[in-house]
């Protein structure tokens, strides 16, 4: 290619994200930083950082985003899925600042764009490898709390083993205690003596 009034060498390369197009002279390939695209090998290597279940990052803001911005600066794949791992956890566990959100798409498109080319996939199915990666760490839903089962209740007494119960005999009449009173007999009645009688003897005496 000639450019400038002198012909060179220039390496073309296409971007995935905003399909633009850089031409870049091959004797400053390496001053620019140029780095040969992600293998489809290396891919398992970014799974496993993706994976990662608690990543230890830094409590206050300030040295969070500095951190996380010299890792995007570095161009290394790996930091920059570190920080997208990073920041999808801290979004899990409180919602993004506006600064965090904006680093944490960017992050998100740059993984997608090595993605793809390896996987010879489009963008939606980048993104979506992305998204199971990042389910097996720290984006893994929760386990759904096992209930403890109920425990059986007393079986009812069969009829035939109560029908066997004896019940107590209870006497139609109640029996006469000792103390009791005997109950008090009628009064005799008084002969009956006749007149006739009565006069007879009456006279015999005279």
């Amino acid at each position: 290619m000639k450019a400038f009034g002198k012909t060179q060498d220039y390496l073309i390369l296409k971007t995935v994200i905003n399909e633009m197009t850089l031409s870049i002279p091959v004797d400053q390939i390496s001053t620019v930083g140029v780095r040969p695209p992600v293998s489809s090998s290396e891919l398992q290597d970014l799974v496993s950082v993706l994976a990662k279940a608690d990543p230890r990052v830094p409590a206050n803001w300030s040295r969070r985003f500095k951190n996380h911005q010299e890792k995007l600066k570095s161009g290394d794949v790996y930091q920059v899925a570190e920080v997208v791992r990073n920041l999808a956890a801290r979004d899990r566990d409180s919602a993004l600042s506006a600064a965090e959100k904006t680093m944490y798409d960017r992050a998100r498109v740059n993984l997608i764009s090595e993605i793809q080319p390896a996987l010879r996939v489009t963008t939606e199915e980048a993104e979506l490898y992305l998204d199971k990666a990042l389910e097996k760490g720290v984006l893994k839903p929760a386990k759904p709390i096992a209930k403890p089962s109920a425990k059986p209740s007393a079986k009812p007494i069969a009829k035939s083993a109560a029908k066997k119960v004896a019940k107590p005999a209870v006497d139609a009449k109640p029996k006469a205690t000792a103390s009791s009173k005997p109950a008090d007999k009628p009064a005799a009645k008084a002969p009956v003596v006749r007149v006739s009688k009565v006069v007879k003897a009456v006279a015999k005496k005279i």
